[in-house]
């Protein structure tokens, strides 16, 4: 099974991600993530939707989101066409002199950033790509992960491509 990106517009009111996530519990889609944020208009939300499943899996998706009310346009993103990123908080065990340098060094690599510091712990911010979170997870591993936190992907068209809410993309 592959991986697809939704970029999902709707109308910025109460009840809509609560419909929008039915639809997928209803039809027994796999969300494997999932992350809404408000656009440049406030009144209209992009939710960003990762699906597990097939075309034939993502085709329905997308004609069911299509058919709910707040929905206001449906765009399957494609991989080499956008930009995807996701953020992670992630708390490791920093109780030594020398692990606490062994993080700063994963940190170093993979261009994260330290957060947060207590005396026994080190939070770590990283974005980027799901792959590049993952290995820095991997990474940070073998110092103790305490917690970690992770946002859904987001995903943009590269270029001039604006997803419009109208039923025209355009570009500008």
């Amino acid at each position: 099974m592959a991986k697809y990106t939704l970029s999902v517009l709707v109308e910025n009111h109460a009840g809509v991600l609560s419909r929008v996530s039915g639809l997928f519990s209803r039809r027994g889609f796999n969300i494997d993530s999932l992350a809404v944020g408000v656009t440049e208009d406030p009144n209209i939300s992009r939710i960003t939707i990762v699906v597990d499943g097939d075309e034939h899996t993502v085709e329905q998706v997308s004609k069911q989101l299509n058919k709910l009310i707040d929905v206001i346009k449906v765009k399957q993103l494609v991989r080499h066409e956008s930009v995807s990123r996701e953020l992670a908080l992630i708390k490791v065990s920093a109780e030594t002199a020398a692990a606490r340098s062994g993080v700063m060094q994963v940190v170093e690599i993979f261009r994260a950033k330290i957060v947060d510091i207590s005396n026994t712990t080190l939070t770590v911010e990283i974005s980027g790509s799901t792959d590049k979170v993952a290995a820095a997870e991997e990474m940070l591993k073998q110092f103790g992960i305490k917690e970690i936190v992770r946002t859904g992907t987001i995903a943009i068209e590269r270029g001039n491509k604006v997803i419009k809410y109208n039923n025209n993309d355009e570009e500008e």
